[in-house]
């Protein structure tokens, strides 16, 4: 599959992404909230009201993925305010990744990926 930048991605650097960064179901609602709305910089309260999901489990989940470079997280106050990465190379990854979702085919793949990564920890 061919992001707009014309970069392709190899299925098994989508599996790796999973395996690295989107190893969990919040964290994938997370990037895919994120790649829909990539100009938005907001805190943990609003994002999990946004995505439907608890907000001590979305905190949690921003956190971490601002430790593995998907988010960065800036201090507004007393808040955490994310926002996605500015890396035109992971944007691009990110791109692919939510497009390859709309196959049936991937899609079962990820889900199974994320389930056995999850059964390990």
């Amino acid at each position: 599959m061919q992001t707009d930048s014309g970069r392709t991605y190899p299925t098994e650097m989508l599996l790796a992404f999973i395996d690295t960064k989107v190893n969990t179901f919040i964290k994938w609602d997370l990037v895919r909230f994120f790649h829909d709305n990539p100009h938005v910089a907001n805190n943990a309260a609003n994002i999990a009201e946004f995505t439907g999901r608890e907000v001590n489990h979305v905190e949690s989940e921003l956190r971490d993925l601002a430790l593995r470079g998907v988010l960065t997280a800036q201090t507004a106050g007393t808040t955490q305010v994310y926002r996605l990465a500015g890396d035109a190379e992971l944007r691009a990854l990110i791109d692919q990744f939510i497009r390859a979702c709309d196959n049936r085919d991937f899609r079962v793949i990820a889900i199974n990926r994320v389930i056995e990564g999850l059964r390990k920890t």
